[in-house]
């Protein structure tokens, strides 16, 4: 049994994924302990979960009997929390974004290398089956050429009373919505097509002026002229498509993939694929969640597989860095209203 401490509640994912460790002692997870800058915040969560509350993160850090640790707390804080679990020896999750800027996922990459930590980003769309489904398509060179691939994600957070006054809408703790959410499918796509050569993007704030950037989207061009566009919206109450896949040979679609688009009743089977020639759409055998608590919750295998040691990172430090890079190459285009290089010095001046 793999011995776990939390570091941080802010992200509320962690009951998902975590209370599923909890709940089934077959995944090889348990959490023992955990801890967060916000006492209350940190001794109510320890309560939900049923373990122990940590004085100090210094006691989870230097505790032997304790072997890896989670990462969930505000984006600011990661780097240095990270710094300190790799120094220590811990196994080590992180939440999503990696961090605010490139300074600081630059020193997560550098703890990682230098202390040779066992560490994994927390990214739900790399550890969903219909995803990892999709990967299979594409990976198998049956549909050819990529042509131009569209992730559409969104939440109605519009319609969470107070969401503005959290640290998800914080400069300091989490530069904003925008930054933190469009991290999922901007990873995404980046699992699939890997690092573009340039980015274009246009943000909106368009109903809280305490959650800018509420909507957004941004076009990633790659060297071979590839088109990828991730659409983010904040302010969403329903939908049903979300990923597009458009290649040389054949089509994948996908509905039912993030939060708007699993509110509604929804048919089971949401993942399609057409080669050329085929008579008809083959649907997938793998069935839609429910709901996206259940997708989140479903990491919580990838996770512990990774814990036990049995499987490799849901993505690696660098991978998250790259991922950063793409989403604050977002932040360069729309300030600038251009399309910038993904290697423009511009977004390591980003604080």
């Amino acid at each position: 049994m793999v011995r776990v401490g939390i570091l941080g509640f802010a992200h509320g994912h962690v009951f998902s994924y975590g209370g599923e460790w909890m709940k089934k002692p077959e995944l090889g997870v348990e959490i023992v302990c955990g801890w967060d800058h916000d006492e209350k915040r940190g001794r109510d969560a320890c309560e939900r979960l049923g373990v122990r509350y940590a004085a100090a993160m210094s006691d989870i850090i230097d505790d032997d009997g304790i072997d890896g640790v989670v990462v969930s707390a505000e984006t600011l804080f990661h780097a240095d929390y990270v710094e300190a679990a790799a120094a220590a020896g811990k196994k080590i999750i992180c939440y999503k974004p990696i961090a605010l800027n490139m300074e600081q996922a630059d020193r997560i990459v550098n703890a990682v290398e230098k202390h040779g930590a066992a560490f994994s980003m927390g990214w739900q769309m790399r550890a969903d089956p219909q995803n990892v489904k999709i990967k299979e398509l594409l990976d198998s060179g049956a549909f050819g050429r990529i042509y131009m691939i569209r992730r559409r994600h969104a939440l109605a957070t519009h319609k969470m009373t107070g969401f503005g006054d959290t640290w998800h809408a914080s400069p300091k703790y989490n530069r904003d919505i925008f930054a933190d959410d469009s991290s999922h499918p901007i990873d995404f796509i980046y699992w699939l097509m890997g690092m573009p050569a340039t980015a274009f993007a246009e943000l909106s704030s368009l109903v809280d002026p305490k959650v800018p950037n509420d909507n957004g989207i941004a076009v990633f061009k790659y060297p071979d002229g590839a088109l990828a566009e991730v659409m983010c919206s904040f302010t969403c109450i329903a939908a049903d498509n979300t990923v597009e896949i458009y290649c040389e040979k054949g089509t994948i679609l996908l509905n039912y993939g993030d939060g708007p688009s699993t509110s509604l009743p929804h048919p089971k089977n949401g993942l399609k694929w057409y080669l050329d020639g085929d008579s008809d759409w083959t649907y997938s055998d793998i069935p839609s969640p429910a709901g996206h608590g259940e997708r989140i919750a479903g990491q919580s295998t990838a996770l512990a597989g990774f814990l036990r040691g049995e499987r490799g990172p849901v993505a690696t430090a660098a991978e998250g860095r790259d991922a950063l890079r793409m989403v604050l190459a977002c932040y360069v285009s729309n300030e600038h209203g251009q399309r910038v290089s993904v290697n423009d010095k511009r977004i390591s001046e980003i604080i």
